[in-house]
This record gives C-alpha cells, sequence and structure tokens, in this order.
C-alpha cells in the first residue's frame, strides 16, 4: 500500500516529464523537418557553400557576390554591425534560399571588457566566474553581430612552455571539465535563439596541449588510454553542457593529424558522445596537412577532412575547390556532404538566425558596462595567488607611509590585457599605479620609478633610480612579469625565467634592505624560485584584465583577501618539465630526503646517493604544487571523516570535514579532494582532483562541510580498454593544496 502510495504521488510528476519529453521530441522532429525541406531544395554548390568560412577582408562588394551565389557559409573578424547587417541582408535577401551566415571571432576572454586570461580564472578555482566572464563576453560581442566564438579552450597543458597554456584551465582534467562547462554555460546562456548568446566552440580537439617540447603545432604521441582518461574528459563534459560546435587541432598525434582523424571526430565525438552539432577545422588546418605529410595536396586534404567527420572548413578553401570533383569521382559521397550540411544547419535553426538574424544596430552600447567591469575586477580578484608572505608584509596597513612603485608591469595597459585580445583597448584598462595613485593615493605617498621601460628591457641604466626609489620607502611594490606577446599561440619559450632584466631589477630592490612585494603578472608559471627568495611576499596573477589594476590594490591594501590557487604546477627550473601533481610512481619513488648535488662527498659510491626518482640539481618537489595559495589568515582542517569505509560500485562516497579560519582576516578556502586507486589493472596516479569548494569564513568562525562523489566517478579506462571502477583500496586526501593533508583509506568491492 505504501508503494502505491508513493508511486501515485510520483504520477503528477511523471506525466509532466513525459509530456516535456514529447515536447521535446515533438520540436526535435520539426527541426529536424525543416532542416530536411531545406537541403532538398539545395544545389551541391550550395550545400558545399554552407562547408565554408571565410575570414572578412573588407571588402563588402566582394563578399556579397560570393554570399549571393551561396558560397559562404560563416565569415569571422568582422565586428562592425553595420558591415555584418549588410552582409546579413545579402544572404537573407538576394541569396537563392535566405539561409543566413554565423558572424564569429575569437573572444577568448572579453570581447571589449577584458577578464584574466582563462589561466587565471581557473585560478579562481570558482566556475561561476568562468561563466560570468564568458556572459559578459557574449553580452558585449553579441551587440554588434558575434553569434559564434572559438572557446573555450579546454586543452589539458602540463608544460608551461607551451605558450597556449594560457588560453587553457591548467593541467588538471577535473578542474578543466568544470570550468570549462561553465563558460560554455555562460557563452550559449538559458537558449541558444536568445540575441544574446553566443555558439561556444571547445578546442581543440584533441590533444593539442601535450604539443612535444611545448612547441606550438607541434607532435603529440598520446595512446587512447591515457587521451580517454586525461585530455578527452574535458571534451565529453563540454558536450554535455551542450556546446553547439567543435574545433579539430593543429596537432598529429601518434601520426594522424585531428582535423583527418576519423576516430576522434567520428566514433568518439558523434558515435559515442552523441554530438550532433558540427565540426569546424582550425585556421586552415586542413590545407595544413600538405606540411604533415599527412596528404598529398589540396585535394587529398578535402577528401580525408570530410570523410573523417569535419563539416565547415576555416578560411583554406579546399571544400569550395575540391568536393564536387571528389563527388563526381565517388571518393566523398553526397550523403556525406547532407549529413554536415544538415549538422550546420540544425545550430543556426537552433541560434534563431532564419528568424531573428540582424543585429539592432540601434541599441544601446553594453560594452563596458558598469556591471561588467565590476564582473572583471570580482574575477581578478579570485584569480590572484599568494605564494608568499613572510611576516605578514601583506596586507600593507597603517604603518606604510610611503610606498615605491617600480617596474616595468607597473603601468603596462596593454600587456595586462594578456594574450587573444583582438577588440579590448589598453585606453580602458586601469593598471595598479593607476588604481594605486587614485584609490590609495589619499593613505600612502606614492614615489614611481620603473626602472625597466618594459619586460624584455635589458638597459640597467634607470635601476639605480629605481633602488633609490625603494630605499626612501617603507615597501617596494615591484610589477614584474611578462609582456602579453610573450604568451599565447606560437609564443613558447625554452627558459621560463624573467625576461630582460628584471631579475637585475628585484635583487637591485632587495639590497636597500626595504621589504620587497614582487607582483607577477604573466601567462603563464615562471621559474622565479631566486626572484621570491629576495621578496618578502609574491603576488601572482596571471594577466588579469581590464581591471587588474583596481584588483590589485585593493588586495594590495587589504580590502580584498587573497583565495586563488595555482591551477598548474610552479618547477623550480624549466629542466623539471613537463611536471604535474597526478603523475603516475615509478617503481623507486622518491622519499625527498635525496642527497642534492651540493650535497654529495667527493668519490661517492655510484649507488650511494639512492637509486630513486628525482633530480641531482632540483630534486623532485616544484617550487609551488598545484592547488597552493597562501591567504592573509590562515585555516586548519580537522575531523576529516568518510561515513563508510567500505563501498560499492553504486554507491556515493560522503566525505565530511571541519574548517576553521584560525586567523584575524575574513578569507575564502578553496578546499580541495583528492583520491588515488592504490592498485589498478594499469598504473594510476599518485593523486586526482575529484572535488573543490570556495568556503568563505569569519575569523575564529568553523564549519562543517561534506564532498559528495559518485563511486562511479572513480572509473578509468582499464588495461581492457573498458571504463570501469576496479575493486580495491583507495587513498583520500581533503586539504588546501595537492601535497598537504592527511591520507585516509577506504575500500571499494564489487
Amino acid at each position: 500500500m505504501k508503494k502505491l502510495k508513493a508511486l501515485s504521488a510520483c504520477l503528477p510528476f511523471l506525466f509532466l516529464f513525459s509530456c516535456a519529453q514529447q515536447q521535446h521530441d515533438n520540436k526535435d522532429k520539426g527541426l529536424e523537418t525543416r532542416i530536411d525541406n531545406l537541403l532538398s531544395q539545395m544545389t551541391l554548390e550550395e550545400k558545399i557553400g554552407q562547408m565554408n568560412q571565410i575570414s572578412s577582408f573588407g571588402n563588402i562588394e566582394d563578399m556579397s557576390g560570393l554570399i549571393k551565389k551561396g558560397e559562404i557559409g560563416s565569415i569571422l573578424n568582422e565586428t562592425d554591425p553595420q558591415k555584418i547587417n549588410a552582409l546579413q541582408r545579402v544572404a537573407m535577401e538576394e541569396s537563392r534560399l535566405g539561409i543566413p551566415m554565423i558572424f564569429a571571432r575569437d573572444v577568448i576572454h572579453g570581447f571589449k571588457t577584458i577578464f584574466p586570461i582563462p589561466l587565471g580564472q581557473a585560478a579562481s578555482f570558482n566556475p561561476e566566474i568562468a561563466e560570468v566572464g564568458a556572459r559578459v563576453a557574449a553580452i558585449e560581442c553579441s551587440s554588434v553581430g558575434i553569434r559564434w566564438t572559438f572557446a573555450p579552450m579546454i586543452d589539458v597543458a602540463r608544460d608551461p612552455r607551451w605558450g597556449r597554456m594560457a588560453e587553457g584551465c591548467g593541467e588538471d582534467t577535473y578542474l578543466t571539465s568544470v570550468m570549462g562547462a561553465a563558460m560554455i554555460k555562460g557563452f550559449q546562456g538559458d537558449s541558444l535563439n536568445n540575441p544574446t548568446s553566443v555558439a561556444a566552440c571547445p578546442k581543440h580537439f584533441v590533444g593539442y596541449g601535450a604539443a612535444e617540447g611545448g612547441r606550438d603545432y607541434n607532435s603529440t604521441f598520446i595512446p587512447e588510454r591515457l587521451l580517454r582518461n586525461v585530455y578527452l574528459p574535458p571534451f565529453e563534459a563540454a558536450a554535455r553542457a551542450g556546446a553547439a560546435t567543435y574545433m579539430t587541432s593543429f596537432n598529429d598525434n601518434d601520426g594522424v593529424p585531428s582535423t583527418g582523424n576519423k576516430f576522434i571526430l567520428e566514433d568518439v565525438l558523434r558515435k559515442e558522445w552523441g554530438f550532433d552539432g558540427f565540426v569546424v577545422t582550425d585556421w586552415a588546418s586542413a590545407s595544413e596537412m600538405i606540411p604533415h605529410g599527412f596528404v598529398v595536396d589540396e585535394k587529398d586534404a578535402a577528401l580525408k577532412s570530410v570523410n573523417a567527420g569535419v563539416d565547415m572548413e576555416m578560411v583554406s578553401y579546399t571544400f569550395v575547390k575540391y568536393l564536387p570533383e571528389l563527388i563526381k569521382e565517388g571518393k566523398v559521397k553526397e550523403s556525406t556532404i547532407d549529413n554536415a550540411v544538415r549538422n550546420i544547419l540544425r545550430i543556426k535553426f537552433r541560434m534563431g538566425l532564419f528568424e531573428n538574424p540582424f543585429v539592432d544596430e540601434e541599441q544601446p552600447s553594453v560594452l563596458y558596462d558598469t556591471p561588467h567591469l565590476e564582473a572583471a575586477k570580482r574575477a581578478a580578484i579570485e584569480s590572484a595567488i599568494l605564494l608568499k608572505n613572510d611576516k605578514g608584509i601583506l596586507p600593507l596597513n597603517g604603518n606604510v607611509k610611503t610606498v615605491a612603485i617600480v617596474g616595468p608591469l607597473a603601468d603596462a595597459p596593454h600587456d595586462q590585457m594578456g594574450t587573444w585580445v583582438f577588440d579590448g583597448e589598453k585606453s580602458h584598462t586601469q593598471t595598479p599605479l593607476h588604481a594605486i595613485r587614485e584609490m590609495y593615493g589619499d593613505k600612502v605617498q606614492i614615489i614611481y620609478e620603473p626602472g625597466l621601460a618594459y619586460s624584455r628591457d635589458k638597459n640597467t641604466a634607470n635601476i639605480s633610480k629605481a633602488a633609490a626609489a625603494a630605499a626612501k620607502a617603507d615597501v617596494v611594490l615591484a610589477f614584474v612579469g611578462e609582456e602579453a606577446i610573450l604568451s599565447g599561440e606560437a609564443h613558447c619559450l625554452a627558459d621560463l625565467n624573467l625576461v630582460g632584466a628584471q631579475s637585475e631589477l628585484i635583487a637591485a630592490l632587495a639590497k636597500t634592505g626595504k621589504p620587497v612585494v614582487t607582483v607577477v603578472m604573466a601567462g603563464r608559471p615562471l621559474t622565479i624560485g631566486k626572484e621570491a627568495e629576495l621578496s618578502s611576499a609574491v603576488l601572482y596573477n596571471f594577466h588579469p584584465g581590464t581591471m587588474g589594476g583596481p584588483a590589485i590594490a585593493d588586495l594590495l591594501f587589504g580590502k580584498e583577501v587573497p583565495s586563488g590557487k595555482t591551477p598548474v604546477t610552479f618547477p623550480k627550473m624549466v629542466g623539471q618539465v613537463p611536471m604535474y601533481y597526478a603523475h603516475n610512481n615509478s617503481g623507486r619513488p622518491a622519499q625527498k630526503n635525496e642527497t642534492l648535488i651540493n650535497d654529495i662527498p667527493l668519490e661517492a659510491g655510484q649507488t650511494s646517493l639512492g637509486n630513486t626518482s628525482f633530480y641531482l640539481d632540483a630534486g623532485f618537489d616544484p617550487l609551488y604544487p598545484f592547488g597552493y595559495g597562501l591567504s592573509y589568515t590562515t585555516f586548519e582542517y580537522s575531523d576529516v571523516k568518510i561515513a563508510s569505509s567500505q563501498l560499492k560500485k553504486q554507491d556515493v562516497l560522503s566525505i565530511s570535514f571541519s574548517l576553521e579560519n584560525t586567523g584575524k582576516y575574513k578569507g575564502t578556502e578553496v578546499a580541495q579532494l583528492y583520491v588515488r586507486d592504490k592498485v589498478g589493472s594499469v598504473t594510476r596516479p599518485v593523486k586526482e582532483l575529484k572535488r573543490f569548494t570556495r568556503i568563505m569564513l569569519q575569523p575564529g568562525e568553523k564549519k562543517t562541510v561534506t564532498f559528495e562523489l559518485p563511486v562511479a566517478e572513480l572509473a578509468f579506462w582499464n588495461i581492457d580498454m573498458v571504463k570501469t571502477v576496479e575493486a580495491g583500496d583507495f587513498g583520500l586526501w581533503v586539504a588546501g593544496d595537492s601535497q598537504s593533508g592527511n591520507e585516509l583509506v577506504f575500500k571499494v568491492t564489487d
């Protein structure tokens, strides 16, 4: 009887779900009918035209002629709303079938209001920051007619020499999955057909972040198991988040370029994940398969791209040139073309472009809206990472009367925005120098002497002036790092030290005996161990964007408290790279008491140092581990408990712990849950991040926090290439970074 009552209570909800599902199915059927009806009217040339994306070349007449003939499906890099409307009007009113264009742009971490680079947003460990940042970008760029962006970049990257690490979310699969999904939600909003929604395009599919040697466009050698366990999950999360499009990557993996890789594009993306949007190549990556040595010529490039599962080609024109001929020769089926066009039209219909193709040129400007600037500032605050703070030198207090501001990044509005900024304007950037003068100039006397003109400046003539200014101050604020041009696509480095004479500048400042607060703005982790030793405090900011100045000012003077965590491991020296926390153990793991190079006795025996896996000159540990970041307050973890230490594969692991603010400032801690599968059919990482949460506490406040983790999320691709949870013992840690915390053990049974 109780079961019957329970069932009857559920019936209204089941009915509503059934009706909603039926309406969804009917809507999909109606959409597919519209697509098929339109497709049936298209000539082969018009179909292939939909698969062709060009970059705007400014001449409306020439582009209009191509659009009239149905030879273009998308245009990128046009940002003038009047031109966009004019071209769209040609597509809607002068082409034979009136199929709208999609206008695209690389809007990576902001359109006009620039947020911290994605690596910086990942440092917040706050998916809301990523979602809001993408929503602001979508609102701004859609206001001029941009409805498609080539973001987020969700390549797992474990080599900071790779310049494009700046565009992603760091080294961790789980963090990248969570932040990437949040960005997609922000770009696309609740519905693609909202005029402020922008179609997302997760990239680069797949493995690009593992480019050999950290050198852009280089080959990768990722076996399928590693691909599935580490590099594919963020893209699968993107599919679940409803990503409208995907972009192939430049790299070849194990000899197969992504643009011609049927396994990833058809078998995984379409068949396994059920993706029904469309796939676009990266810029000319179809024709670039020629220098790869994977195709003979452009005709072969078109053949292998389309047959692998590419739907739209970006700018290399091989589809338009050669697909008609390939179809006549029977090397490409017209049904393959139909499927590609069907995927493109599906997204155009979902975006509402057929009903609402034009941008409102008369709408009030939303660019640099006050809420957008406030959101960008909040993102910059939460992205900042406090790496060192000896004797509580920060925040600056009332005892500080005079501040020396030095360094090439103190007033560098362009460079502060970071890489992949096509539309941001440095005239709107608020730098630290400007912000400190504006916000705190009435509290402290400011002496500004940059010492170096820009980050690569090797002219040391003015360093003495900076040191003289430091000698007159109570505290020195040294702003160093990288210019924007030193990170991003094709901006890879073999050396991760501070460039130019910045290291000499820090050394000169330290010699004054005054406390030096080093504020770094960069696009990647840098090997700053020497500079950190010379500094009383280090505040690290991955290029913080438009509002970086006010954010940093409030952090330095204590209005805000740092809460960022490292989204990537910081190596001591470049020779440790690639270095990441979720590595497999060797048969001889380092014990961390090994003899290092300067302590080796003369004529020591070959085996006297301990035969373990470490570097004689760098040891085993990084400069700063993944997930690390200090606060102005302190936090204490206690009472970490597992609800049950014996679980079945269908159970949910419940972990509770207490977190107390034991310091004097209100602060936010990012609590992190790590798990290790101790024995597997293949070796497993020593730790893997599985959950994180931001917890704000008042001084003296204590909270009990619970993590819920379905045991199913412990699954991995095993020795039989099957994704499964294997029974056995697991380790668990709850801590403030990947190297801390006490291990607890639980067991999973069949």
